[in-house]
């Protein structure tokens, strides 16, 4: 008797796969947006949904940053200390020289930070994750040291501005944070340097053969991630008119969790800025609901946690089945 062999072809679990790894984020933030507005009456308000996105304007910009990153290929673990130097700096200028020079010169800080890593990575051949964790070692005893671990005080109302008042009942920092992402998803997906850090994180020996300038696109994405996080932390120090050198503690990470859990790669090469846009307000609407709930904040740590692994998982899935 003759057996016959029944084979399955993968290559009808890879679509599926690949749509939820890129809009099970979608599903998931509508699901629970649904599920908190009937749970909690005082969820769907304007108040508490313009401060959800107020509060989380610097992460989401920092989220921003690391996907462009992440898609490159690299990785920052300097986001948080960039975000904290560059509060700083602002803050110190503005008080002894002028609020708007202030502004300027925490967020241009950012750009050498990030400038500073892509050196490291790209001139000096230290791998990602070592040369960011050495550079914000540095970038935080930094700031400790010109603070003297004090708080700098703004008096000046022109530094505020921007973090604090509003227009039409809406923050700058809303305003900003919304047209830091237009001009980079501008950037990332209508531009021949964005499909460039595409290529550079899909394939860096493919895309140098190919003739794009590999260590200049990693470069230019550290600038951007090193962008992102001081224009973070000159928000976060505008709203409250203080520059801290503790400020930003653990931000990277969230700001990454949010980009992965958005379906950006930790492999490289794959990612959306929209993507990451949901990944950051789902991660916010688990902590305000958590709040508006009463729930342990433990619990929050642990759905965040899963969520993440989830979202990795998907992604490894995705890959293998290609």
């Amino acid at each position: 008797m003759s057996r016959r062999v029944v084979r399955v072809d993968d290559r009808r679990f890879r679509p599926s796969l690949g749509a939820l790894r890129d809009y099970g984020i979608v599903v998931s933030f509508f699901v629970l947006f649904i599920v908190l507005s009937i749970a909690s009456p005082a969820f769907l308000t304007t108040t508490n949904l313009l401060n959800i996105v107020e509060q989380n304007a610097s992460v989401g910009i920092i989220a921003f940053g690391a996907t462009a990153i992440l898609v490159a290929g690299g990785f920052d673990l300097s986001a948080g200390a960039v975000y904290a130097l560059a509060g700083v700096v602002a803050a110190m200028v503005a008080r002894d020289v002028d609020p708007v020079l202030g502004l300027l010169a925490g967020t241009l800080l950012g750009v050498a930070c990030g400038l500073f890593n892509g050196f490291l990575v790209t001139g000096m051949l230290v791998n990602p994750f070592v040369a960011t964790l050495a550079s914000s070692l540095m970038f935080r005893g930094a700031a400790v040291l010109i603070t003297g671990g004090m708080l700098v005080i703004v008096s000046e109302p022109a530094f505020s501005a921007i973090g604090g008042e509003e227009l039409l009942n809406v923050k700058y920092s809303v305003f900003v944070f919304l047209a830091f992402f237009f001009i980079l998803w501008v950037v990332m997906s209508g531009t021949q340097f964005g499909r460039h850090m595409y290529a550079v994180g899909g394939n860096a020996d493919a895309a140098r053969l190919a003739g794009i300038r590999v260590n200049a696109v990693r470069t230019a994405a550290f600038t951007i991630s090193g962008f992102s996080a001081g224009l973070g932390g000159v928000l976060a120090a505008s709203r409250i008119s203080t520059g801290e050198a503790s400020a930003g503690m653990g931000i990277e990470f969230t700001a990454i969790a949010a980009a992965i859990v958005g379906g950006t790669s930790i492999y490289g090469g794959e990612g959306a800025l929209w993507r990451t846009m949901f990944g950051v307000f789902l991660l916010a609407l688990i902590g305000n609901g958590f709040n508006l709930l009463n729930i342990d904040p433990f619990y929050q740590q642990i759905t965040t946690g899963v969520i993440l692994v989830t979202a990795v998982s998907l992604d490894a899935f995705a890959r293998r089945t290609r």
